[in-house]
């Protein structure tokens, strides 16, 4: 049994984000039902990669990636045949997934208010640019657009202020990860609407979304602990830790720690330059530009005659995170992708036989797969019309009722009376725990002295208000438990059977070590849901190797494509990787609980950073697949999008701009007050503009350069452009749009100060997500969970407390 076999989905999306929310809930069982425009189909089915130099609307790559596993039904829906057909589809289903912007739902009578009234146990989810009621310029946006309005500006990470910034990695980073974050709320409301029988309004922005993935630094920065500015390298870590040339590629190799240093200097040979004016400690208390300068330059020498599959392998076994920088085909060739099975082969009528990637996490009960190939446009159109015709009503109620569970606070989200146990460090696996807190559940953390979270001792002497633990944990509880002896795991097992989802990200066997194993978790409470997180899964020939977040993009493919034309590779972002596999984490988490309440079943969820990653990456996949050759880093280029590119304006800022038709172009040209332009021979198409793409930047860069960036992007939106500011931290954290919709918000901390940080990057209409509280004390309800829900005595618990298991 699939864990969302029991669901169907009317799916009216065109564009990547709503598609892959929807593919995601295919993956799992969810019949997809697609309403596609009768004659054209999704827009989707006109975006490149095609299999035939000629655009062919059933030979897209990208169509064919992100719509797996569903069915197809062609509607005009201008008619009104159309419109009952919806109708009748529409009262057969649990759920409505669509991305087009507001106004679209409207046209057809189905306003979000409309959907309530006259479906009231349907959920709807939403994913637009800047969430639903945004105004209508904020509607037309595109992907770098949506990017420079989050942390665009600081792409690339180690930024040069001469050169742009960059639009990310691939054509649609923000609307992969958009589009996960819909199925994970999306996901949610379902479980909530399992015991309720009510459905709800998600609406997702894929601004917040991109936002909240940086949550480490923008929360911070918002909360006023963390400068903010306009520099480009805002968001870098700084260091040495970089990229290296090597004879067939490149390597990223992450240096922060004295064990780093050593391990790389048995690698070299204990070079002399190694040993002089670097301190033991030097990588952690004495970094300067110089010793940043003069280490680069020794390592780079090195590595230039080495191979970089070997050297990382070596340099692996010493305990350095040095990793190649993987291309599409490195990745596809990969043993430890070849062992999860990452890639499956699927026969589609047109296309023939391609291989897809599929998803990043493996689970025990109810493994997620692809079952059939993307439909031809209205394949199933009768089939699933007569099929809802027939249909009974859709309200499905879980076989075991959600107990009322002892809680210390008040929750609304849709996981309220949900206990998640969450045994994590640094950001990833907290991440998680912090998505379940905005969702309704109560999150433990499990902690000690002996044992402690990195991120408390972060920039401050005071563990209880070390600014990036409070970025990251804000709305959980702690609870002090030594993991050293045997009674301090006992009172952990304790937990598990009190618990609904156990998460977890340390190295791979350290939980087996501590007994607290998935079979060990299972014997205690059989419907646990269990998740491991680890940079390469829990089983292959590599799952022994460790890195941080940018290894986990240089081996998923990202950093390959992320850079300038013909430069170096680069990270999108230091910032970017633990929150986003964090994401998918807490969505495979959801769906085993759905299940989990649907069947009383349980299960163990094997999560893999670098897959987490590689699955953002799905079209330049399919494009590699498709014409035999790996995609290359092409700077702020689009194959369907001309001009299409960040420009620099007055005072040192710079803007976005994307054109996606030639009106638009038109109009641009007259903005620019050079209307022949429009129909010069080197710009008069799509093709042309993009043949000289050179070119057209440049006069595009003569003329914004004197421009007032917010005054030209108005003046474009205006007409019908889509042009956005690129804004830096200063701008970021001052966004009144995201004031406004909630996303900055306030906590109580203990020291009960009002406290500013972010909030969810969806709002749900039913449940919505109210975290009032900022990140726990260490062991601040030490109390509650050790007395109220094990049921210690107060003389227990502090004989526990001298013989420092509490600790």
């Amino acid at each position: 049994m699939s864990a969302l076999s029991n669901l169907r989905v009317l799916e009216l999306s065109c564009d990547v984000a709503g598609e892959h929310c929807a593919r995601l809930l295919a993956d799992f069982g969810a019949d997809i039902v697609k309403v596609e425009q009768a004659g054209r189909g999704s827009s989707t089915r006109h975006v490149g990669p095609f299999s035939d130099k000629a655009p062919d609307p059933e030979r897209s790559g990208l169509f064919a990636f992100l719509n797996t596993s569903k069915r197809s039904v062609s509607l005009d829906l201008g008619s009104p045949e159309g419109r009952q057909s919806l109708h009748t589809l529409l009262r057969s289903v649990d759920a409505l997934i669509d991305d087009h912007p507001k106004g679209f739902l409207e046209e057809l009578g189905l306003s979000p208010e409309t959907l309530a009234a006259q479906y009231p146990a349907l959920v709807v989810c939403c994913v637009t640019p800047f969430g639903y009621n945004a105004t209508a310029a904020q509607q037309r946006a595109y992907g770098i657009n949506i990017l420079h309005s989050a942390w665009g500006y600081h792409s690339p990470s180690e930024a040069n202020n001469d050169k742009p910034p960059l639009k990310g990695v691939g054509r649609f980073l923000g609307e992969y990860e958009a589009g996960l974050g819909a199925a994970l709320a999306l996901t949610a409301a379902l479980c909530w609407r399992q015991h309720s029988g009510k459905g709800q309004f998600v609406d997702v922005s894929q601004q917040e979304t991109l936002c909240s993935l940086v949550d480490y630094v923008l929360a911070q920065m918002v909360a006023g602990t963390m400068d903010v500015s306009n520099r480009r390298q805002a968001f870098d870590l700084g260091g040495p830790a970089t990229f290296f040339a090597c004879r067939d590629g490149y390597i990223y190799v992450w240096l922060s720690e004295p064990g780093h240093w050593q391990g790389m200097s048995t690698l070299m040979g204990d070079p002399d330059w190694m040993k002089q004016d670097f301190p033991d400690r030097w990588l952690e208390l004495h970094v300067t530009p110089d010793r940043i300068a003069r280490c680069r330059a020794g390592i780079a020498e090195w590595m230039k005659d080495q191979n970089k599959a070997e050297v990382a392998e070596r340099a692996q076994k010493l305990g350095v995170p040095l990793v190649p920088v993987n291309t599409m085909e490195d990745v596809f060739r990969s043993p430890q992708m070849a062992h999860r099975k990452f890639f499956a082969q699927i026969d589609h009528p047109k296309l023939g036989q391609l291989h897809y990637p599929t998803v990043p996490y493996r689970l025990s009960a109810t493994p997620p797969g692809i079952r059939r190939p993307a439909p031809l446009l209205g394949e199933h159109t009768q089939q699933a019309l007569d099929e809802a015709r027939t249909a009974g009503p859709r309200i499905t109620s879980a076989t075991r009722p959600v107990a009322a569970a002892t809680t210390l606070r008040k929750a609304s989200g849709p996981l309220q009376g949900v206990r998640v146990l969450e045994h994590s460090k640094v950001w990833a696996g907290p991440y998680v725990g912090k998505l379940l807190a905005f969702l309704g559940a109560e999150v433990i953390r499990v902690e000690s002295y002996d044992s402690l979270d990195a991120t408390r001792r972060f920039g401050t002497k005071d563990i209880n208000d070390a600014p990036g633990f409070q970025a990251v944990n804000p709305g959980k509880y702690s609870v002090q438990i030594s993991l050293k002896g045997d009674e301090g795991r006992r009172l952990i097992k304790e937990l598990v059977k009190v618990s609904d989802i156990f998460v977890e990200n340390l190295r791979p066997g350290a939980v087996k070590r501590q007994g607290l194993s998935y079979e060990e978790l299972r014997a205690l409470k059989p419907d646990i849901v269990a998740v491991s997180m680890s940079m390469w899964g829990q089983e292959g020939p590599l799952s022994y190797q460790t890195g941080y977040a940018p290894c986990f993009n240089a081996l998923s493919g990202l950093c390959h494509l992320a850079g300038y034309e013909n430069g170096p590779p680069q990270l999108v972002n230091t910032r970017y990787g633990d929150s986003s596999y964090g994401t998918a984490a807490a969505f495979a988490a959801v769906v085993a609980l759905y299940h989990q309440r649907r069947t009383g079943e349980g299960q163990y969820i094997d999560v893999s950073a670098v897959e987490s990653l590689s699955s953002n990456l799905g079209d330049s996949f399919m494009e590699y697949f498709i014409s035999g050759r790996s995609p290359q880093r092409d700077g702020n280029r689009h194959a369907d999008l001309a001009p299409h590119g960040v420009y620099r304006c007055q005072e040192g800022d710079w803007m976005t701009l994307a054109v996606g038709t030639d009106e638009q172009w038109r109009k641009l040209c007259e903005v620019m007050g050079q209307p022949a332009l429009a129909n010069d021979p080197r710009f008069v198409d799509l093709n042309a503009r993009n043949t000289n793409h050179h070119e057209l930047d440049q006069t595009l860069s003569a003329w914004t350069r004197d421009k007032d960036a917010r005054e030209l992007c108005t003046t474009l939106q205006t007409v019908g452009v889509s042009a956005f500011k690129s804004l830096n931290s200063i701008d970021l954290v001052s966004e009144d749009h995201l004031w406004q919709r909630g996303f900055y918000t306030h906590v109580i901390d203990n020291r009960n100060r009002v406290v500013s940080t972010l909030g969810a990057p969806w709002q749900l209409s039913r449940t919505p997500a109210k975290v009032e509280h900022a990140a726990p004390l260490l062991g601040e309800q030490n109390d509650y969970v050790l007395g109220t829900l094990l049921g210690l005595s107060a003389e227990e618990r502090q004989r526990l407390i001298a013989a420092k298991i509490i600790h």
